[in-house]
């Protein structure tokens, strides 16, 4: 099996302990982001904004926080983007749509605050679709500029993708983080829903927006994610508690893996890279049912695969404020997405929705009974590689089941198909994030180290 080359994407918890022997410093890793960041990212459009100043005063903070031995946190001096949906307080979050075209809310986001109190570095704000949601902006897939990197958490990807930033943040309602990071070729964790503060980011679904970390590492990740979630202004997560740094791998008993409609989406390459990544885990003593041989889990797929299209009425229904509100007053500043779901929102009783979140609360508890068999479930992260395409931004499909469930996804950037990244979600249960993070870890180290 072809393996996507991880080893351009950068790493923070890497150069952390040169910080410490003083061979590195967090203002010279930030010159190297900078530089990266001057030589492609007038091609990949990444940023909307930067805050060159900001960014260097928080790295020379740091660099003295180390040569005093006293850094705040594992994030502290770690370059991150920020997706522009998310407050900043020294920078304007403008949400790729004119009506908020230089607007600051003076404050940072929850996410954001809790990163700079650990001593975290913020880049700049990263592209996103139009209220993560509509039109696209002008990022492009660095590994191929024809070719999208991905909604609506592109420039996040992107960035992290082009070797700019070790880490960046994203959030996902349908597909929005999980895949642009299988395009870019990185990796990201769509927590357990609630387990990353949303306060201080624009809202799309009460019950489907998640925070997202992406990042060029499966550490940082981690670190950053566990970090957010015990800092932000709320206790920590049951999901996120077991402690800061990525848990040591542990071999897995059994998976499931999914079909799903996704299935009849993807090219020959895509499918025979991901038949191979399953059949090196059985290779490896890893058990893996299928609907083949699992009556119970084609019900299972059947059932989801039946359902799972309802999220986009949750989604609807849930975002009539504020995008009705913006209708009223701005009708002609916004793209005919929104426009489309106000009005699928207004076709929509409150009986219906109610039997819908009944049927969402029925299949997270049809979910959740697989606990005691498997220790998670596998599928792609997109529909194969980033489509030539600048926008569409790509299938939701694979997407869709574990974000209306609202249960973590990792996506692990393993795979390849016609020389592209093609990422594998490893999908667990609701608050058992540091759970499917042990296996991540053991899969990581197993196929990267072939």
């Amino acid at each position: 099996m072809n393996h996507w080359n991880i080893e351009k994407l950068l790493s923070f918890h890497s150069a952390v302990p040169d910080f410490r022997n003083g061979k590195d410093t967090p203002r010279d890793y930030l010159e190297r982001c900078l530089a990266t960041i001057e030589a492609r990212d007038h091609e990949v459009k990444a940023f909307v904004t930067l805050n060159l100043d900001g960014a260097r005063a928080a790295a020379d903070a740091s660099t003295d926080r180390y040569r005093k031995g006293s850094p705040l946190s594992l994030v502290d001096g770690c370059p991150i983007g920020v997706k522009d949906i998310i407050e900043t307080f020294d920078m304007p979050t403008q949400m790729n749509n004119d009506l908020y075209k230089g607007w600051r809310s003076n404050r940072d986001a929850a996410c954001v605050h809790a990163l700079r109190e650990g001593g975290a570095v913020i880049v700049g704000k990263t592209v996103t679709t139009e209220f993560a949601f509509g039109r696209s902006g002008p990022t492009r897939n660095p590994h191929d500029l024809e070719r999208t990197p991905g909604g609506s958490s592109s420039g996040s990807a992107a960035s992290v993708g082009a070797g700019m930033l070790p880490v960046s943040l994203g959030t996902q309602t349908n597909g929005s983080a999980i895949r642009p990071a299988s395009y870019n070729g990185i990796f990201a964790l769509k927590a357990s829903l609630g387990a990353l503060s949303l306060a201080g980011i624009h809202p799309l679904s009460v019950t489907l927006d998640h925070l997202a970390v992406l990042a060029g590492s499966l550490e940082d990740t981690w670190r950053v994610s566990h970090f957010i979630s015990n800092a932000a202004g709320s206790p920590g997560h049951p999901g996120l508690m077991e402690g800061p740094k990525l848990p040591a791998e542990k071999k897995p008993r059994r998976f499931a893996r999914l079909y799903t409609m996704g299935w009849e989406e993807l090219d020959e390459e895509t499918v025979a890279g991901f038949e191979d990544f399953v059949s090196g885990l059985k290779s490896d003593g890893v058990e893996v049912l299928s609907r083949e041989e699992n009556p119970k889990l084609s019900e299972l797929e059947k059932y989801l695969d039946d359902y799972v299209e309802e999220v986009l009425d949750i989604l609807a229904y849930e975002m009539r404020w504020p995008m009705s509100e913006y209708l009223r007053h701005h009708e002609d500043m916004m793209g005919p997405r929104i426009h489309e779901f106000v009005k699928r929102s207004s076709e929509i009783s409150q009986e219906s929705f109610r039997a819908l979140l009944e049927r969402r609360a029925e299949a997270q508890e049809r979910v959740t009974k697989w606990r005691s068999e498997v220790d998670g479930f596998l599928t792609l992260s997109s529909s194969g590689p980033a489509i030539v395409d600048h926008e569409f931004t790509g299938s939701r499909t694979f997407l869709l089941y574990w974000s209306w469930l609202g249960f973590p996804s990792f996506n692990l950037p393993l795979l390849t198909s016609g020389g592209l990244p093609v990422g594998v979600q490893l999908m667990g249960f609701r608050d058992e994030d540091h759970g499917l993070a042990v296996f991540a870890n053991w899969i990581c180290a197993r196929f990267f180290s072939h």
